[in-house]
């Protein structure tokens, strides 16, 4: 058992979202389910599923509270072939796209990441920053090669 689960509250679609997310996701899996009676909430189902090693639980439980763009989950991509796979699995609501990030079916945030922006951010750079500042506030979906041609552009003034 992980020390720490995030902990997900759908109304009716928690068994929904983690047979999706196993589709989705390699080697993930749904590795417990229990059914509890008589809450506050009536009949509850809570998932326990597993995501490349991390346990996340969801609870079916009823529509007192949403989930929202306060908590996201991000994927570290090392390529653009890895990029528009997710994307396009996941992504469900195009108006909720900015800056990498994205919206599934069930209202679960994304942030789909290259792992070589990471470098690229430790830099020095301030030029090299704010030109890959620009370039990914203006994507919906990155795109590595755009990205690493604003890093390295030479500054012009």
């Amino acid at each position: 058992m992980n020390k720490i689960t995030p902990f997900l509250w759908f109304d009716k679609e928690a068994r929904a979202a983690a047979e999706f997310y196993s589709t989705v996701f390699k080697d993930a899996q749904i590795i417990d389910s229990t059914t509890l009676e008589d809450t506050p909430s009536g009949t509850v189902e809570v998932v326990t599923l597993r995501l490349f090693g991390q346990e996340f639980q969801l609870m079916s439980a009823g529509p007192f509270f949403k989930i929202n763009e306060a908590i996201s989950f991000v994927v570290n991509c090392d390529t653009q072939a890895e990029i528009d796979y997710y994307w396009d699995k996941l992504s469900a609501e195009p108006e909720a796209e900015a800056c990498g990030w994205l919206k599934d079916k069930f209202g679960v945030s994304w942030q789909i990441v290259p792992t070589v922006m990471y470098e690229m951010q430790k830099s020095k750079d301030k030029k090299a920053l704010a030109r890959l500042t620009e370039a990914f506030l203006k994507m919906k979906k990155f795109d590595i090669a755009t990205l690493r041609q604003a890093y390295d552009e030479e500054s012009t003034s």
